[in-house]
């Protein structure tokens, strides 16, 4: 005999909500001790160059010079900055006959990027194409 015949029956149910606790805790836990490795955003290899004869004679050469505050020389005379325009005639008089001096760049590690844009934007408009920079090796 089935006494119940009205009623349904109650269907058996799985409770999630401590599983879910479980797993937040369990997440929680990971990001907490997960380690992050810090990579550098940009790898930059540098080119390596090596002289055979760094006393060879080579074209007149022009020392720019610029500091952190952007004050400019010029062979080791201090130059007032005007402009790029300006700059490029005082390189013209620092060549004097030379047709293509060699423009070396003496850079402050502190001066900003614009301000050796700007002495090789004034070497363009002099018509120098021979530009290097001059750098310290490290001391140990």
């Amino acid at each position: 005999m089935n006494f119940q015949r009205g009623r349904s029956r109650e269907e058996p149910e799985i409770n999630l909500i401590p599983m879910i606790d479980i797993l937040l805790v369990i997440l929680i836990f990971l990001m907490v001790t997960t380690t992050y490795a810090n990579f550098s955003g940009l790898q930059i290899n540098l080119p390596q160059a090596g002289a055979d004869n760094p006393n060879a004679k080579i074209n007149k050469q022009i020392d720019v010079s610029v500091d952190a505050s952007q004050s400019y020389a010029i062979n080791e005379k201090p130059t007032l900055y005007s402009g790029v325009e300006q700059l490029a005639e005082e390189l013209h008089r620092a060549a004097g006959d030379d047709k293509e001096p060699v423009i070396i760049i003496n850079a402050d590690a502190k001066a900003s990027h614009q301000s050796v844009v700007n002495i090789m934007e004034a070497a363009r408009l002099a018509g120098y194409t021979s530009i290097t920079f001059k750098t310290e090796q490290r001391r140990k």
